[in-house]
């Protein structure tokens, strides 16, 4: 049994909310994600375990991004039970998730997936009983996931992508981080797969007309009407950008000169004037603004 209790955080990059999940089987559950530290979302968890008269063997956490794994800790204090995430998260646990293997919890038994890409603290869980995927944000019941540097890296997500087509092709139900259920997984997945592989290859089309900065790569590959979600797709662009750069098909020149008014809003934002105060935190997280992008570069491909 799969129960959906979603956070009250709902946002452009949290889409409705963030989903947490209460797994159970023969009275005893897990949740995988427990959210934001938010008092009624904790009492939703909890009124849920007690609704069910489940007893919480586990919290388990998909990645450290603050609207996944802060309420862990309250909620372990309150129900008693053992945090656990991945061996490089930084969050307070109980115990490293067995990687590659089974977390047991009682009559629940969830195999870890190591699913690098959008963090490298970032694990899936399978259901081997019920065919179900919990993919954090790998992937989403809506949209696509940001994959923003340093946090994050697009060939080790693009080998997630692939790996959990290779290995989970025949799930039946994937639980993502944010949006509704997914019931095609194998379709999904696929979606997700196509998706990178097309910016990617509107990324050196553009190139090919000749060396470009990022935010003159942003305007051309998205276009100049949606200039609140510049940042965002200027960190996806420096994604892809890294990767092809240490494929050697990119080079990158340092410009001599100083960044105009527009350059600068994308690719340093001051994020509370465009988020908000309270979803700032997040999005620095989510587009690895701890990395700042002082210098300008124009990218061409290499012959």
């Amino acid at each position: 049994m799969v129960t959906l209790v979603r956070a009250p955080n709902p946002s452009a990059m949290t889409l409705s909310g963030t989903n947490s999940y209460i797994v159970a089987r023969d009275g005893d559950a897990v949740v995988i994600d427990p959210g934001p530290p938010i008092a009624r979302h904790l009492d939703a968890l909890v009124a849920a375990l007690a609704r069910e008269r489940l007893q919480l063997r586990a919290i388990a956490v998909t990645h450290g991004h603050p609207d996944h794994a802060p309420a862990a800790t309250p909620l372990a204090a309150r129900t008693g039970a053992p945090v656990y995430a991945h061996p490089n998260a930084t969050l307070e646990r109980a115990g490293d998730l067995p990687l590659e293997g089974t977390l047991h919890a009682g009559a629940v038994a969830l195999r870890v997936i190591d699913a690098p890409g959008h963090t490298f603290d970032h694990v899936v869980f399978y259901d081997p009983i019920d065919g179900a995927l919990f993919t954090g944000d790998v992937i989403l019941g809506e949209g696509t996931v940001v994959i923003a540097p340093p946090g994050g890296a697009m060939r080790a997500y693009q080998a997630t992508l692939q790996r959990l087509a290779d290995v989970f092709g025949t799930a039946r139900t994937i639980y993502g981080g944010h949006g509704p259920r997914v019931d095609d997984p194998a379709a999904k997945i696929a979606e997700y797969i196509a998706h990178r592989r097309q910016r990617e290859r509107e990324l050196l089309g553009a190139l090919a007309d000749g060396p470009q900065t990022i935010p003159e790569l942003v305007i051309r590959i998205y276009g100049p009407q949606r200039s609140v979600l510049w940042p965002a797709m200027a960190r996806q662009m420096l994604a892809y950008l890294i990767a092809l750069e240490a494929e050697g098909r990119v080079g990158a020149e340092a410009l001599d000169r100083p960044m105009d008014e527009r350059e600068r809003a994308m690719l340093n934002p001051a994020w509370e004037t465009i988020v908000g105060a309270d979803h700032a935190e997040l999005v620095r997280a989510e587009l690895g603004a701890m990395l700042r992008l002082d210098t300008l570069f124009r990218y061409a491909l290499r012959s």
